[in-house]
């Protein structure tokens, strides 16, 4: 999982391409402050919401407006004041503390074993374990546009989603949105809870 340039679709990308684009890029901000070149990509982005769906309009319009207000400086200071704080953190982005209201519980081996079964594993390189909001995000944009069928296809996007992004994603959104030092990353979880909310909603239609 590493903090690469997001590119973004065009009009005549295919609905799925724009699913894993939405990951791709809600994973790219939770992974790291925007940079100079993340930042340049949504100067010139387009306002319509790459994902199908008016329900994400309103607040994809509202990211792009607060990308290209902020600044590299502003956006950092703001990802180390709510993610990088010596100790507890003022938001935690792991899955674990959300499920089982301490890091590292029994949600993370789950996850351990499932990923593993998907032959997916860690880089150990990284600080962030699995249950990171980046980790599972890419994970799902991953399952959408991986080129491995028996691996990527929507019955294994269903288990995951269900089982590692929509038990927890969105108090983790009610608790960024809710903190005093979030202005970017208020409107980062606002549109993380629209899109995961689109999300469940569309796997509900094929249950």
């Amino acid at each position: 999982m590493t903090a690469q340039a997001i590119a973004f679709a065009t009009p005549d990308d295919a609905e799925e391409l724009a699913r894993a684009e939405m990951y791709g890029v809600l994973a790219r901000l939770y992974m790291a402050a925007p940079d100079e070149e993340l930042l340049r990509q949504f100067s010139v982005a387009v306002t319509e919401a790459p994902a199908e769906g008016g329900f994400l309009q309103g607040p994809w319009e509202a990211l792009v407006a607060a990308m290209r207000a902020t600044t590299v400086q502003a956006a950092a200071d703001e990802y180390d004041a709510l993610f990088q704080g010596i100790g507890k953190p003022e938001v935690f982005l792991y899955g674990s503390y959300y499920l089982a209201g301490f890091l590292n519980e029994k949600p993370l081996a789950a996850l351990r074993s499932d990923l593993a079964a998907l032959g997916l594993t860690r880089d150990e390189s990284r600080g962030e374990t699995e249950d990171h909001a980046a980790y599972v995000l890419e994970v799902m944009r991953y399952l959408i546009a991986g080129g491995d069928v028996a691996v990527c296809n929507l019955e294994q996007q269903r288990r995951f989603f269900r089982a590692h992004v929509q038990p927890w994603m969105e108090s983790m959104c009610d608790a960024l949105a809710a903190h005093p030092r979030a202005r970017l990353y208020r409107v980062v979880a606002e549109l993380t809870r629209a899109f995961v909310q689109v999300e469940a909603q569309g796997f509900d239609m094929i249950e």
